[in-house]
C-alpha cells in the first residue's frame, strides 16, 4: 500500500521509490528555499520551505517520527542512502564513480546540492527529479524481484 503524503504523517516510507515519491509532494507542498545560507536554512522541519536534499531528509522520517511508534531505522536510513544515489544518478545521467561507500554519500549529496543551488531551480524541478527517480528505483527494484525469481 503505497503511504499518503502529508506533512504531519509519522507513516514513514522505507523504499527508495517511497522516499523519492514523498519528497516530490513535499517539496511541493512547502516549496524550495534557496539562498546563501542554504544549507543553514529552514527546512529541518516538516512545514517550513526546503532545498531539495532536505526533502528527502524530510521524507525519510528526519522531524517526522512519532513516540511510542516502532520504525526500522535500518531499513529505512538505507533506503535514505540509496534515494540519494539513484537522485544523484538521475541527475548526472551517470552512476557515482568514488570507491568507498562514505565517499559516494558524499558525492551524492554534493551532485544534489550543486544541482539544487543552480539559479532559478523550482519546486517544480526538483519534484519532477524526485520522480524521475522514483520511476528509476521502482525499475530497479523489479528488476531485482525478477533477477530472484
Amino acid at each position: 500500500m503505497p503511504i499518503r503524503y502529508s506533512p504531519e504523517s509519522v507513516v514513514i516510507a522505507d523504499t527508495p521509490a517511497g522516499i523519492l515519491e514523498w519528497a516530490a509532494h513535499h517539496i511541493e507542498h512547502v516549496g524550495i528555499h534557496q539562498g546563501p545560507r542554504l544549507f543553514a536554512g529552514p527546512g529541518r522541519t516538516a512545514t517550513l520551505p526546503c532545498w531539495p536534499r532536505g526533502a528527502l531528509e524530510v521524507a525519510a522520517g528526519h522531524g517526522r517520527g512519532a513516540a511510542g511508534r516502532t520504525y526500522d531505522w535500518d531499513r529505512i536510513h538505507r533506503a535514505r542512502d540509496h534515494a540519494f544515489g539513484v537522485l544523484a544518478e538521475t541527475l548526472t545521467g551517470h552512476p557515482g564513480d568514488a570507491n568507498e561507500p562514505a565517499a559516494e554519500k558524499a558525492l551524492h549529496r554534493e551532485v544534489i546540492d550543486r544541482w539544487s543551488a543552480e539559479p532559478g531551480r523550482t519546486a517544480t524541478d526538483a519534484a519532477r527529479a524526485f520522480r524521475a527517480a522514483a520511476a528509476r528505483a521502482e525499475r530497479a527494484h523489479g528488476a531485482q524481484g525478477l533477477l530472484s525469481l
